[in-house]
């Protein structure tokens, strides 16, 4: 499983797993649960993984759509 996006906008995640959904690319949203440590205040933020075989063309699909993917952390 690769990132495709890393966010604490609660809108993101249904939108882009309705992107990929209609372009019949499986992801899976991770960190859902992490509210309950959190204290639902949206600090953390929730991941979007895609298999590594859809990673490039899911990406696309976000840019097209005025989605910045996650690409890796700048200080690396």
């Amino acid at each position: 499983m690769e990132e495709l996006l890393r966010t604490t906008d609660p809108t993101l995640v249904p939108f882009t797993k309705a992107l990929l959904d209609a372009e019949d690319i499986d992801c899976f949203v991770f960190d859902v649960n992490m509210s309950i440590l959190e204290g639902s205040l949206g600090i953390l933020p929730r991941r979007v993984m895609v298999l590594r075989s859809d990673l490039f063309r899911a990406r696309a699909i976000l840019k097209a759509n005025g989605v910045e993917p996650y690409e890796g952390e700048d200080w690396l």
